[in-house]
């Protein structure tokens, strides 16, 4: 099968799935996903057969920043980089890329069409509900890609959980844990510890694992897997995380130990939770790789320039002026706080909210954060993806009432900007604190593109 053309492409990669899986009814990852498939695909393909350096990250909050991140450093010190994210904002090209550049469609659809014999072969012997997974074809596409772009070094994001996810059949010798709670729980269980689980399935044996503090119960589930594996745990102690000096209109400076003071692109303190993992992770692999000694200035130069320049869209991003209007995928109480604080020198009144909060996040607790420092609140939806779901209206309304008397409810993100710069006035601030199709719909409206990060 040939494609040249993205409804094709991507009607064809979730056929698969829509087929044989009912997303409103999905049981547990241990229960409905299987990775199978794409073992199969990148055996047929022989798409691990190059020597390459992997590196997992998995999390709950903050994945994407930090493999983000990872990859830019290991990019200023000399290597070729594939970076795999999910979810896309703009362009679906953006889930794959070479030191920061997308793949370009036409590549991507000429990959596709070469895989897709594999892909059909091992789709034949699927039964029942067994299905190929979009995000193991994604894989491959990449896999393939980064063989014939030479890369030598590839960063992978975990989609939700780890253990049961085709993103982490990579053979990878590093993993990564940004902070862990509890989030998707009909997939991945219902307390801490469960979670811990799913996501301490990416550790690879005899490798490394790093993770920024966890509560307790998290960090002994991380260190038995490591420990059942052979591989050696550090989690990073808090007097060891970059410290905020002060912000800036076009990021933070932040201090990290031998590093001293530097800029961080983003303007969300809570990245320098991530970027320290990632100075770690970047740390790890490099040395594994031919290039800078760690003790040289060559090498924290280019620690320092990587943090300078990379850029992740859709977090604590500005996207209009008269009135300001920021995104971020602020859909924890933890990054709520953090998405208020960050911004706080460039707040104005009336401050307008923006909210679309899933409904296995604490959507509660996040309003309870943005109720009481807006001046109005404004619930909203979409169905972008069919795997991020929201509170009924009438439920969402009554939670967010307790913290704030002026809240609305708007069934999608154009009608809630409407309402927003009615509110708001030109000199006011509007926040989209929302899930990330919801901050991906806002870069579309403002037509934005990002092709290269």
């Amino acid at each position: 099968m040939r494609f040249d053309n993205e409804e094709d492409a991507m009607t064809y990669i979730f056929s698969s799935m829509r087929r044989h899986v009912d997303a409103t009814t999905r049981g547990p990852d241990e229960v409905s996903r299987n990775v199978m498939p794409t073992r199969r695909l990148i055996t047929l393909a022989n798409l691990l057969d190059q020597p390459r350096e992997y590196v997992v990250v998995t999390g709950s909050k903050g994945k994407g920043s930090t493999a983000a991140i990872t990859a830019k450093l290991l990019q200023h010190l000399g290597h070729t980089v594939g970076l795999l994210t999910s979810p896309h904002m703009v362009d679906w090209y953006e889930r794959i890329r070479v030191n920061g550049r997308m793949i370009p469609a036409q590549e991507f659809f000429r990959i596709l069409s070469d895989l897709s014999p594999y892909i059909d072969q091992v789709e034949e012997t699927l039964t029942g509900t067994q299905y190929f997974s979009p995000q193991g074809i994604f894989l491959a596409i990449a896999l393939r890609w980064w063989d014939e772009q030479k890369v030598n070094v590839a960063v992978c994001e975990v989609g939700r959980g780890g253990r049961f996810d085709d993103v982490a059949v990579v053979p990878n010798e590093l993993s990564l844990f940004t902070p862990i709670m509890l989030e998707h729980v009909n997939q991945l269980g219902p307390t801490l510890e469960r979670i811990a689980w799913h996501k301490a399935g990416v550790i690879k044996a005899g490798g490394y694992a790093y993770s920024v503090p966890q509560a307790p119960e998290v960090l002994d589930i991380l260190q038995a897997e490591a420990e059942a594996h052979g591989t050696e745990f550090a989690w990073i102690a808090p007097m060891d995380m970059g410290e905020f000096v002060r912000a800036e209109p076009d990021g933070i400076i932040m201090r990290l130990g031998r590093y001293g003071e530097m800029k961080l692109s983003f303007l969300g303190q809570h990245q320098i939770e991530n970027a320290t993992l990632a100075v770690q992770g970047a740390g790890n692999v490099h040395g594994r790789l031919a290039g800078a000694a760690h003790h040289t200035d060559e090498y924290v130069a280019a620690i320092r320039a990587g943090l300078a320049d990379v850029r992740w869209p859709g977090r604590l991003q500005r996207i209009d002026e008269h009135p300001a209007i920021w995104v971020d995928g602020a859909t924890t109480v933890v990054a709520a706080r953090s998405m208020l604080e960050s911004l706080a020198p460039w707040l104005t009144h009336p401050l307008i909210t923006i909210v679309g909060t899933p409904i296995d996040r604490d959507y509660h607790g996040v309003y309870g954060v943005f109720g009481p420092a807006s001046d109005a609140l404004i619930l909203t939806e979409n169905h972008i993806s069919q795997n991020v779901r929201f509170p009924a209206p009438d439920v969402a309304l009554a939670a967010a009432r307790e913290h704030n008397d002026d809240v609305s409810f708007a069934p999608t993100l154009p009608e809630a900007l409407e309402l927003a710069r009615a509110k708001s006035g030109a000199d006011g601030t509007i926040l989209i604190g929302a899930a990330l199709p919801v901050v991906a719909e806002a870069l579309q409206l403002w037509h934005m593109t990002f092709e290269v990060i």
